[in-house]
């Protein structure tokens, strides 16, 4: 096993807070090195790319910031370049009571102050990604323990062994304890906390249609869904700012036992309710595209596919506080906006901070 030495601080996950934690540590001139498990950055941040022109075509996780509520976003919004755009609310919204029964056309109000992110939230990921210098960032590596002591902090994958003066731990924190071993180990109190903390929409699934034109506009509709039968139990327009790509994506409301029951023919159900919502003109997309998130071994734990997903509150001081040479930031941990945009760019500041500090 090689050891490779020499940098100041290494982040485990680069995900938003993990990105947002190095950007800054660069900029204060740290040394830094960022693992990531899986084979692309971003998280729970991923996209549908068009092969041929590597354009986004829509998001697969989180799609609305609020920037006239969440002034952290703002500034990183500002910091980054990136543009906003009013979610797409105009016309009536479908009310779906499931196959053999009447749709409903009626209008369904907005959330005020939800915008979308040119390009989406993958965007963000690689505004930041364009901070750090070549060679910071390592995917494919996945962290099986971290040592630390007086001297240092010791962070080994199968692979390599990384030694650094501190750790960000910037992974969720449910797959986090069930794949790092920690030493010295995490007091009990700390692990009660991680274990009663869910991963957001860690195991929801996201379909994302996309089509040549968005035609539910065209017959006044908002392309929001309101369902009772599924299997999207809320749909909304996707677009581009100018209606270009132009999507719709709907949280898909079977709970993951049943998704896994019904796999082979769950696209099939959900063109079956797009055309019985929005028309035979939805029966043809150009892509479909589920994203299961309870899949993902990198975001989702066993305990997250066990228990409810409620909203994450505000935790525990706990997860907020350094452990030796050691701290978690990930959204979750965030004293503002826990599971949200603006929750990862705080943790990734606050941890940073710390260092830098």
């Amino acid at each position: 096993m090689n050891e490779e030495r020499g940098a100041d601080v290494i982040i485990v996950g680069a995900g938003l807070a993990g990105l947002t934690a190095a950007s800054l540590l660069v900029r204060a001139d740290r040394r830094v090195i960022v693992l990531e498990a899986s084979a692309r950055p971003g998280g729970r941040i991923q996209s549908l790319i068009e092969p041929t022109t590597g354009r986004v075509l829509g998001d697969l996780g989180p799609s609305w910031v609020w920037p006239p509520f969440q002034p952290i976003v703002a500034e990183w919004l500002k910091d980054l370049g990136a543009g906003t755009f009013d979610q797409y609310n105009t016309g009536n919204a479908v009310l779906d009571y499931g196959p053999g029964q009447p749709v409903q056309h009626q209008p369904l109000p907005g959330q005020h102050g939800m915008m979308r992110i040119d390009g989406g939230p993958q965007a963000l990921v690689d505004g930041l990604l364009a901070k750090l210098p070549a060679g910071v960032l390592r995917t494919g590596q996945s962290v099986t323990s971290i040592s630390q002591d007086a001297s240092g902090v010791q962070v080994e994958t199968p692979a390599e062994l990384f030694s650094a003066s501190h750790v960000i731990v910037a992974a969720p924190l449910r797959v986090a304890r069930n794949s790092i071993r920690f030493s010295p180990a995490l007091s009990d109190e700390l692990v009660r906390e991680i274990e009663a903390t869910p991963t957001w929409m860690a195991v929801h699934a996201k379909a994302l249609a996309v089509y040549e034109k968005p035609f539910w506009r065209e017959a006044g509709l908002s392309g929001r869904i309101a369902s009772r039968a599924g299997p999207l139990v809320e749909a909304h327009d996707l677009c581009g700012a100018h209606g270009r790509p132009a999507a719709l994506f709907g949280f898909v409301g079977w709970p993951h036992e049943v998704r896994e029951q019904h796999r082979p023919h769950l696209k099939d159900a959900i063109i079956a309710q797009l055309v019985r919502c929005f028309g035979g003109r939805a029966a043809n997309p150009v892509h479909l595209h589920v994203e299961d998130w309870a899949m993902n071994p990198h975001i989702c734990s066993p305990l997250d596919r066990a228990g409810a997903m409620p909203h994450p509150d505000v935790g525990s001081p706990l997860l907020r506080r350094a452990y030796g040479r050691a701290q978690f930031a990930v959204s979750e941990t965030s004293d503002i906006s826990p599971g949200l945009i603006e929750g990862a760019f705080a943790s990734g500041m606050r941890a940073a901070s710390l260092l830098i500090n």
